[in-house]
């Protein structure tokens, strides 16, 4: 127990850091609005700078905001350099994929055919037991096979053999 108070003793000062920090997270923040009177006479003369080649050109090229533009045009990453056939794939592969290939494909699983017989086994077993129930039967047959069909071995010849029921 001493040896748990004396390593904690010496977190003390990581543990008051992170105290310190959480308060300063939960703290609400402020702005503080100075009240005195705004003097906006500047002293500094203000001269303009000379535009450099290379701003007017940034300028001229971001001046045109055609999205119809070549230069403003942006690849779908089918086509790099030809912003027809581009066009043409994406929307291409948009309709293969989620129209026929998610759509449809879905539709086609839904209702695809009983293909593996599981609602035939069902509706069978319906029709079964309806005709047992409509000729006095009993739902399910004792016998699987007529016993006078089966033939067991006799007493000799089982022997001292153990017989399992």
């Amino acid at each position: 127990m001493a040896a748990m108070w004396r390593a904690l003793a010496r977190q003390g000062r990581t543990l008051n850091q992170l105290y310190l920090f959480r308060q300063r997270l939960l703290a609400q923040p402020a702005c503080f609005i100075s009240t005195s009177k705004k003097n906006k006479d500047v002293a500094v003369p203000v001269q303009p700078m000379p535009k450099s080649d290379e701003l007017k050109k940034l300028e001229e090229h971001f001046a045109d905001t055609n999205p119809h533009a070549d230069k403003n045009w942006v690849s779908y990453g089918f086509e790099p350099t030809d912003p027809d056939l581009d066009n043409f794939v994406h929307h291409m592969t948009m309709f293969i994929t989620i129209t026929l290939c998610i759509c449809w494909g879905s539709f086609i699983l839904a209702y695809q055919p009983d293909h593996k017989n599981l609602s035939w086994c069902n509706r069978e077993a319906f029709l079964e037991l309806e005709r047992r129930e409509r000729e006095g039967l009993p739902l399910v047959s004792p016998d699987y096979v007529d016993a006078s069909q089966v033939e067991l071995p006799s007493d000799e010849d089982l022997g001292d053999m153990e017989i399992i029921v």
